[in-house]
């Protein structure tokens, strides 16, 4: 397997978001309760993070990475300090596009988001595929592939999670254990199951 390939399942399974890095597990948890919503955010996911993590290495290596304004004379300048605003205002505009097409073209699917769409926006999985992008020093190419990767990862996790809960919504559970508790549980299996991966990548 190419190593593109490699990391696009690494970041896919290995350093799955919300179950290995426990990354934007409020959405992870409000919108896994039907299937059509969890489709939705899990698609929502992949096209910011396959489309932000990209502009924002463009961006980074263009204008904020140290040495990055030696064409112009300045070879000191270092801007990296910007990284962080610069990455949010970019995903906040990505995420409003998002929103608008939604709108436009799937109101069902605008919908099923409700409140939860605009609050992609500081997303901690969406902004952290864009911080390591930059802590691994990835190429452009490895970005792309990490973002989208990343993006899949999150949309495989919570569609499994919208699956086993609507199942459940069958199942004769103990009083504490009903909402959210049982959702506690499968996750914290889920992430177990997940956590397996990352061993076998280290041992390899």
């Amino acid at each position: 397997m190419t190593g593109l390939g490699t990391l696009f399942l690494a970041a896919a399974f290995v350093d799955n978001m919300p179950l290995t890095l426990f990354l934007g597990l409020c959405t992870y948890l409000a919108l896994s309760k039907r299937p059509e919503s969890a489709i939705g955010l899990g698609i929502a996911m992949t096209g910011v993070l396959g489309l932000t993590v990209p502009l924002n290495h463009l961006i980074y290596h263009g204008f904020l990475a140290p040495g990055a304004w030696a064409w112009a004379g300045l070879p000191d300048l270092d801007l990296s300090y910007l990284a962080l605003i610069a990455f949010i205002g970019v995903i906040a505009a990505s995420v409003q596009l998002l929103e608008m097409v939604l709108d436009r073209f799937f109101p069902a699917i605008h919908r099923a988001f409700g409140v939860f769409l605009p609050l992609l926006t500081v997303q901690c999985a969406i902004l952290a595929g864009s911080l390591f992008m930059v802590e691994r020093s990835y190429t452009l190419s490895q970005s792309v592939v990490f973002g989208l990767g990343s993006g899949f990862g999150f949309a495989v996790a919570v569609a499994m999670l919208a699956a086993i809960r609507t199942r459940l919504a069958y199942a004769h559970l103990p009083d504490g254990l009903r909402g959210l508790g049982i959702v506690f549980v499968l996750a914290g299996l889920m992430s177990l199951g997940f956590a397996s991966f990352a061993q076998m990548a280290a041992a390899q």
